[in-house]
């Protein structure tokens, strides 16, 4: 019997923050322009551990940086057709933060504006 973890145990494992900029970023950027983008727009710290989600103008390239123990990682996503479908953040926020699950989604080509989460019952202590 194959055994898949739920979404919700996907996100209660994450460790990290994942932040996607709310703008759109020149994605030829490499690490240290990336990691500028991160303080600047994202007012965040690349050295944290969290992972920062970047997007092309057109939204059919992104790249995600993190900071690994002792150098960058740096992910690139290039789409051949389409474009992902991302949230919108609120209005004048420089980033939004994602769950686990739902940038798997956005990287699985799922449209989470879309989405609703209903309400479930949760066991409290």
């Amino acid at each position: 019997m194959i055994v898949l973890p739920s979404l919700r145990a996907l996100d209660r494992a994450q460790a990290a923050r994942i932040c996607l900029a709310a703008e759109a970023t020149d994605v030829r950027c490499g690490f240290e322009r990336l990691a500028e983008r991160v303080r600047a727009v994202v007012r965040g710290d690349p050295l944290s551990g969290h992972l920062f989600v970047f997007r092309s103008r057109r939204s059919g390239r992104s790249k995600i940086l993190a900071w690994d123990r002792d150098s960058f990682l740096l992910l690139y996503k290039r789409l051949e057709q389409g474009v992902f479908k991302l949230p919108r953040p609120k209005e004048g926020a420089h980033s939004l933060e994602l769950r686990a699950s739902e940038l798997a989604m956005i990287l699985d080509g799922i449209d989470v504006s879309k989405l609703r989460r209903v309400a479930r019952y949760e066991r409290v202590g």
